[in-house]
């Protein structure tokens, strides 16, 4: 089960797009920064696979500017 958390930071103007965008994908939970423009999204997967198909999902948002891991486990 890998669960990762990130600090997301959206395409300048486009935090409300990314929260939503992140909020409607499956194993993410999302909140905004309180006193910064970046959001944090934890990320809980079953199993590798769904992992792979949750990232490559990720790499496709166009509100979405980057992400910065600040943890990271998986159980092997």
């Amino acid at each position: 089960m890998p669960v990762f958390s990130y600090l997301a930071y959206p395409v300048r103007g486009a935090k409300e797009e990314l929260l939503n965008d992140l909020a409607a994908l499956d194993h993410c939970e999302v909140m905004p920064a309180e006193n910064e423009e970046v959001l944090i999204l934890v990320t809980d997967t079953p199993d590798e696979e769904k992992e792979k198909a949750l990232q490559k999902n990720l790499r496709q948002l166009k509100s979405l500017q980057s992400l910065s891991m600040t943890f990271g486990h998986t159980d092997e």
